[in-house]
């Protein structure tokens, strides 16, 4: 009879995630330095909601512009200091990581 082998712990989910803003591409909202809190547990996406995704192996932060057949388009508040999807394309719901909850960034 084979054995279970065990793969380490059963990690728990991360509610919440602290990142620090770097770069000014979403100035003046969020500032080069500001901390913010986002949460990897979010049922729908909008235009208008600032979330963090991956790209080339860095996590980035942008404004959601528009959405099209689960494809997310994003820019950056401080459009001539930034690199987004006018640059890049389009993103997939895959490649974000969380959505930003604090501090509260209307458009």
């Amino acid at each position: 009879m084979k054995s279970l082998q065990s793969f380490g712990k059963l990690r728990k989910p991360k509610l919440f995630m602290l990142r620090r803003v770097v770069g000014g591409s979403m100035s003046p909202k969020l500032r080069p330095g500001q901390l913010l809190f986002a949460t990897p547990l979010f049922k729908r996406l909008r235009p208008g909601h600032v979330i963090i995704f991956q790209h080339h192996g860095k996590e980035k932060i942008k404004r959601i512009e528009r959405l099209e057949q689960g494809k997310l388009f994003v820019i950056g508040d401080n459009l001539p200091n930034s690199t987004d999807s006018r640059h890049f394309g389009w993103l997939t719901s895959r490649d974000v990581v969380a959505r930003v909850i604090w501090p509260k960034l209307a458009k």
